[in-house]
This record gives structure tokens, C-alpha cells and sequence, in this order.
């Protein structure tokens, strides 16, 4: 989600024009998150992106979908 929301403000910011600086937008965006990704995960010394934390999330959704009344 940080690469996408990194991405939007970049292009907001730098105003790309066709499908090549488009590019270039998206792969500075997701180096946005690479770089938060790879610091968090040395600042914690473990790995940021597991199974577990796919499981968790699943389970909230689930969680937060069954509480919306009909």
C-alpha cells in the first residue's frame, strides 16, 4: 500500500506525461517502499512480509466483514 500511496504523490508532484515517465514514476514508488520495507525490517531484525501476517490479515477482514450489519 505504501508503494501505491508513495507512486500517487509522485506523480501529483512531478505531473508525468505518457506511459515512459509514467514508468519511471512507478519504479521510484516502489522504491519508496522497498527502501521503508528493508529499514523496518533491519530497525526489527525480522522479516516484514510472512505467511503469518498474510493469515492475520485474512482473519481481520473476515472479522470486520461479519461485524457490518446487513
Amino acid at each position: 500500500m505504501l508503494a501505491e500511496t508513495a507512486t500517487k504523490d509522485i506523480a501529483n508532484a512531478s505531473n508525468p506525461q505518457g506511459l515512459e515517465e509514467n514508468k519511471k514514476v512507478a519504479k521510484r514508488g516502489g522504491n519508496v517502499a522497498k527502501v521503508a520495507k528493508e529499514t523496518l525490517e533491519q530497525e526489527t531484525g525480522k522479516p516484514v512480509i510472512t505467511t503469518k501476517n498474510a493469515i492475520d490479515f485474512g482473519r481481520l477482514i473476515s472479522d470486520v466483514t461479519k461485524e457490518i450489519p446487513n
